[in-house]
């Protein structure tokens, strides 16, 4: 890494920002992240479209206009995520925008919409799809320019509605943890067919810039109409202080088994590293996450 690269945002969160989080479940940032960590991302998209994951999925169907993948925990595999998780300014952000002291590392997800794919990444949570409780934020990262109407869209003030809803998968609408297993959640409602109803929020972004938002917030994005460039974006995810394991009807996306730790419990284990307060240079194998081949991570 380049000793010049930002380890804390270029433009400080400020307290119109954190105000703005709370109310909304929403932030966009601009200019927070210098591009020299854009490349570094970019070169990691790079190895990830060469040689899909193993945790990698084509959200297109067969028929379905263009290409749409998506992959999880991609830091596994590749040093450009790895590096920019445990030492670019994202937890920084984090920590700025939940007031925690401490923020721990979850997991990073690739999204890669080429140019011309008509398809929609569904509405949803991300909190449901994961065995975790408590506060969790949700840092993406354009490393394109995204214009409006290809935009990641979020609804406004709905992180506070007091609801969960049952995950479903954006290749085929297929309940995550399957009908019967799903009555602890309510059904996400047909917000596209009822747009006036929510305060929907979309900004167009640049590389640098990133969009926050709270783990219950409901989100989804507009497929990529440009003609012209494919559109990459690098989703991080953090756990605040009071964040605990928990469990949910069946296996997650991701799922995590092999770190010991039993629901109820602090998720600050080397498995889901301490990122901040960061005191110097954190190294991958300091942290069980990268190191204990019996952790086994599934999608």
């Amino acid at each position: 890494m380049n000793p010049a690269m930002n380890k804390e945002p270029v433009h400080p969160v400020t307290e119109d920002d954190v105000r703005t989080f709370r109310r909304d479940g929403v932030v966009r940032l601009e200019g927070v992240v210098d591009l020299e960590w854009i490349e570094l991302l970019r070169r990691g998209v790079d190895k990830s479209l060469a040689q899909h994951g193993p945790l990698s999925t084509v959200q297109t169907r067969d028929g379905e206009a263009g290409f749409f993948l998506s992959d999880i925990c991609m830091a596994q595999q590749h040093e450009e995520y790895r590096e920019f998780m445990l030492n670019g300014p994202a937890p920084a952000i984090a920590a700025r925008l939940m007031d925690s002291a401490r923020i721990n590392f979850f997991a990073d997800t690739l999204w890669v919409k080429d140019s011309g794919t008509a398809k929609r990444t569904r509405w949803h949570q991300d909190q449901p799809f994961f065995w975790v409780d408590g506060h969790m934020c949700v840092i993406w990262f354009p490393l394109d320019s995204v214009a409006l109407d290809s935009a990641l869209e979020v609804v406004r003030g709905s992180h506070r509605w007091g609801k969960q809803y049952a995950p479903e998968l954006s290749k085929d609408g297929r309940e995550l943890y399957g009908a019967a297993k799903t009555a602890s959640f309510e059904r996400m409602p047909d917000i596209s067919a009822e747009r006036e109803k929510f305060d929907i929020a979309a900004w167009p972004v640049e590389p640098g810039d990133c969009i926050a938002f709270d783990g219950l917030t409901v989100h989804g994005a507009a497929g990529n109409v440009s003609g012209e460039r494919r559109r990459r974006a690098v989703s991080t995810l953090w756990l605040a202080e009071d964040a605990r394991y928990a469990e949910r009807p069946s296996p997650g996306r991701p799922h995590f088994e092999g770190h010991g730790l039993k629901p109820g419990q602090a998720m600050d284990s080397g498995y889901f590293p301490r990122v901040w307060p960061r005191a110097g240079r954190l190294e991958p194998q300091g942290y069980a996450r990268f190191s204990d081949p019996d952790l086994r991570i599934t999608n």
